[in-house]
């Protein structure tokens, strides 16, 4: 991801610290969305915590409770629960 200011969606945002934990950002370090939701899928399959039936939908392992709750969630709807953990500077 390159280094320049974007705008809208792929605008570089400060994380929480239980989002920035996940996708694995350094203290302080800002991610646009996209690359926040690239780095969340990328956690899902390193930690095999989608469904086996239905790949759609995941279970948050202790480290997402905090974000997202512990019941099973789809996926595609994860964008929601992350606008708490989005800090405009």
């Amino acid at each position: 991801m390159s280094k320049g200011k974007g705008s809208g969606i792929t605008a570089p945002l400060g994380l929480s610290d239980e989002l920035a934990d996940i996708v694995g950002a350094k203290k302080g370090e800002k991610l646009s969305r996209p690359e926040v939701i690239k780095r969340l899928w990328a956690y899902l399959k390193e930690h095999n915590l989608q469904d086996p039936e239905n790949r759609q939908y995941f279970k948050p392992d202790k480290k997402m409770e905090p974000i997202f709750g512990k019941e099973k969630i789809k996926a595609f709807g994860m964008s929601k629960y992350l606008k708490e953990h989005f800090i405009k500077a």
